[in-house]
């Protein structure tokens, strides 16, 4: 696959950051708390389901001390149209404990430390701080995978190497990059069906129209 000259890079960065400057998570939350279970319940799951699945638990759980001491089935219930419910309301139960335990309750917005949480690896670190403190950080789901791979930006077989290639050819202003990158893949750049002729304002530049999927 041809790969994405420096022009052309140059030119799709500023693009996506024009285009989507004040782009934002659509999961819906008012703390870093609920910021991440809610992207912590997005894992194989959509943002459009996470966003009814969390005002029952957010209501119920509001903070970690509550969720920390929950009834494990009481949250497995609320949570149970989301995909690998079980093992995601372990997790959850287990990340509020730590967060009382070590953190005195209070979600640490640091990437070393939130990985030490259950349930949460780099890719979802990241998201939170890109979300909560603009860090100059990528995170790569299905939407960026792809993206970035159409576009000849990537031909990484995995998510992190993925990641670590567009950080190098981009640089700067990750955050909004990843913000973009996401809503361009979930609306336009689609893996079934893109719309490359109604909406594609990066046409001239794509590579591929083949989906592609981290392994």
């Amino acid at each position: 696959m041809k790969k994405a000259t420096k022009k052309e890079i140059a030119i799709i960065k500023e693009q996506f950051v024009s285009r989507y400057d004040e782009a934002v998570t659509e999961l819906e939350y008012k703390n870093v708390y609920e910021l991440l279970i809610a992207v912590a319940l997005s894992a194989q799951c959509t943002d459009k389901r996470v966003n009814i699945i969390t005002p029952a638990l957010f209501e119920k759980y509001p903070d970690p001390i509550t969720l920390a001491n929950a009834d494990i089935e009481d949250v497995k219930k609320l949570i149970n149209s989301c995909s690998f419910f079980n093992n995601k309301a372990k997790n959850l139960l287990k990340m509020a404990m730590r967060v009382i335990e070590v953190y005195d309750g209070e979600i640490p917005l640091d990437e070393k430390e939130l990985i030490t949480l259950a349930g949460v690896g780099q890719k979802t670190a990241h998201v939170i701080l890109i979300e909560y403190t603009k860090a100059n950080l990528m995170a790569v789901d299905t939407h960026v995978f792809r993206v970035s791979h159409r576009l000849g930006l990537s031909d990484d077989l995995s998510a992190t190497k993925t990641e670590e290639t567009l950080v190098k050819k981009f640089t700067t202003e990750l955050h909004q990059l990843h913000q973009a990158m996401v809503l361009f893949g979930r609306y336009i750049c689609t893996a079934q069906r893109p719309k490359c002729d109604e909406e594609c304002f990066l046409q001239e530049f794509c590579k591929t129209k083949k989906s592609f999927k981290p392994k």
